[in-house]
């Protein structure tokens, strides 16, 4: 039977992307291959435990959620992620994805909703962006950056033109660092540039702060 090494497995309020401020639950898969400065889940580089596939269906099911989001981490970086997501779509979750966009997503269930997290400058991990995944995305999908500052801005905005994200069937989503940029900041230069893009907080830490299992 497949197996996924799990950090946690928590119910909470989404705190970003389209179903934002629903009750969700989260499976947050172990290990990650990428290093970003602003990183706020480093406790899921190790660790963890290894479950079997229907040990996490029953705990996810446990919490009778309409939502479930797969993060990590890196989840697609364990390849049991892929089977796992085909799981819950079958028990019939809205399931979504939240990935580095640094590993191929061809493989993910049409069902699930990708929040692709494209890597900015100041992630210290731009390099590692797999734009190949761009022309894969659906309508139900999400492309995000996470802005630390005005060069991020920049460059994500010049990344929304080149590929031509505004006319692209999914949507886009700029999230200021949490520790890293004033919110009001982010907001002033999308609305002085007219930016097509939907600015969000983590709202998980204004409510509960920046912890664990929330």
């Amino acid at each position: 039977m497949t197996t996924v090494r799990i950090t946690e497995i928590f119910y909470s309020l989404q705190g970003e992307a389209k179903t934002v401020g629903l009750p969700t639950a989260f499976v947050r898969l172990t290990g990650c291959p990428l290093r970003c400065t602003y990183c706020d889940t480093e406790y899921a580089f190790t660790g963890g435990e290894v479950l079997e596939m229907q040990a996490v269906l029953d705990q996810v099911a446990g919490y009778r959620p309409r939502f479930v989001t797969v993060t990590g981490g890196e989840p697609l970086a364990q390849p049991g992620c892929i089977e796992l997501l085909v799981q819950l779509c079958d028990a019939g979750y809205q399931v979504s994805l939240e990935t580095s966009g640094a590993i191929d997503i061809s493989k993910v269930d049409p069902r699930v909703s990708v929040v692709l997290d494209l890597k900015t400058p100041a992630s210290g991990e731009v390099s590692r962006n797999l734009y190949e995944n761009i022309p894969l995305l659906k309508s139900i999908d999400q492309v995000k950056f996470v802005i630390c500052d005005r060069q991020d801005y920049d460059w994500a905005r010049f990344k929304v033109a080149e590929y031509k994200l505004n006319q692209h069937v999914c949507e886009v989503l700029f999230s200021g660092s949490h520790e890293g940029l004033s919110p009001a900041t982010l907001a002033d230069w999308i609305i002085e540039d007219n930016l097509p893009v939907r600015m969000q907080v983590q709202l998980h830490k204004y409510l509960w702060g920046d912890k664990q299992g929330v």
